[in-house]
């Protein structure tokens, strides 16, 4: 019986991947700092080469990610982005990918500057209902994209509805579960084929590291990306995957506050007479609200909000008033975050295709990080008077 499979989420969080250092019993797993392993002759080792293809530290790493998503396989990059590069890297020319049209800026930015150039083709559809996706799909199709809950307008996508549609189809579905991490949500237990991660984000948990993941259970799948992750050398150091590691430790804990807090601060800004709509899933009136209730354990940190007064300068005003919300890249820490999509994480969008998903001039996004909540309503109040 795998950990998968015998312990809860937390017990995972703090044993999966980590044992005991067989050479002097350290509880922590240590930091291989080592690019290469010695060979007692040609092709006799340990285990271990090079440090581009392997690493004890990533390994254990990667093992902790695999049983956290319920897969049998892990690989981890030197960015979420890198993680994403490689599932791409699995297509070629010619091929078509359905994607959600609302999604990270940077994985837009990839899509449509960099790989439709190599001639893979990208479709961005609204996938609200599942069966819009259908509609697309040709004998090309052979990745289907999603994102849930969405950057940043926090839009839901049944994932396993999804996956009936992409595995009668015969095609990969891959799902970017970086909002909801692990904790909340099991891309590959509703069907899907892999998840990714950006690995920056909640599950790091304390800004201090950049890296991504993917997780699957399907081997010829794995060892596509395993391939691809030592041939394109787009890996994460020793020293990283040992934060990440003591990150994961209380993934958990934090991800627990994270929507405890964010709840507060959602029901707040709903009630404020300067906000002009909140985009939450945890709300009955969020669209899609009652597959979000089914398929994620809670509704997670993040939240939009867009105010009455529609325009950038509005927005900024606020942005640069907060005093906890801190004004930055990135979202997930433990610290609370601010930041304004339209000019920050989703600038590479056309402005066009941001007025169609409802990505206004206005709209704030909020990682909600786990200070006192009393302390996080009040620098709201502050802010918005």
């Amino acid at each position: 019986m795998s950990m998968s499979d015998k312990y809860r989420f937390g017990t995972k969080a703090i044993h999966a991947g980590v044992e005991p250092d067989s050479a002097t019993g350290a509880i922590m797993t240590p930091i291989y700092q080592t690019s290469t392993y010695a060979q007692s002759s040609p092709g006799e080792h340990k285990g271990y080469e090079y440090s581009r293809s392997q690493n004890p530290t990533r390994k254990a790493l990667e093992k902790s990610i695999a049983a956290l998503e319920n897969a049998d396989y892990s690989h981890c990059f030197a960015s979420g982005l890198a993680a994403i590069d490689a599932v791409i890297k699995t297509l070629k020319p010619g091929d078509e990918v359905i994607s959600t049209n609302d999604l990270y800026g940077g994985t837009y930015r990839m899509f449509t500057e960099i790989f439709q150039d190599f001639g893979i083709h990208f479709h961005f559809i609204n996938m609200s209902e599942a069966s819009n996706i259908e509609k697309h799909i040709t004998n090309k199709t052979k990745l289907v994209w999603v994102e849930t809950p969405t950057n940043p307008m926090m839009n839901i996508i049944d994932i396993e509805a999804v996956s009936k549609i992409t595995k009668k189809h015969n095609i990969l579905l891959c799902v970017d579960n970086t909002f909801s991490t692990p904790y909340l949500q099991n891309p590959l237990d509703l069907g899907a084929d892999m998840v990714m991660h950006s690995i920056t984000k909640y599950i790091a948990g304390h800004s201090d590291v950049v890296m991504g993941a993917l997780a699957t259970s399907n081997r010829k799948l794995s060892e596509k990306i395993a391939f691809i992750q030592k041939a394109s050398g787009a890996v994460p150091g020793p020293q990283d995957c040992f934060l990440v590691l003591r990150g994961i430790k209380t993934l958990h804990l934090r991800m627990q506050r994270h929507c405890e807090n964010a709840s507060g601060v959602a029901n707040f800004l709903k009630s404020h007479p300067k906000v002009e709509k909140v985009f939450w899933p945890g709300f009955k009136s969020h669209p899609n609200h009652e597959i979000a209730s089914r398929q994620m354990h809670d509704f997670g940190g993040m939240i939009s909000f867009s105010l009455k007064e529609n325009t950038q300068e509005a927005a900024t005003k606020i942005l640069k008033k907060f005093e906890l919300f801190i004004l930055a890249e990135s979202l997930g820490g433990v610290e609370s975050l601010s930041g304004h999509p339209a000019t920050m994480t989703h600038s590479s969008v056309p402005k066009a295709d941001r007025d169609k998903v409802g990505l206004t001039d206005s709209l704030i996004r909020l990682s909600v990080g786990v200070e006192d909540i009393e302390d996080l309503i009040q620098d709201l109040k502050q802010a918005l008077s």
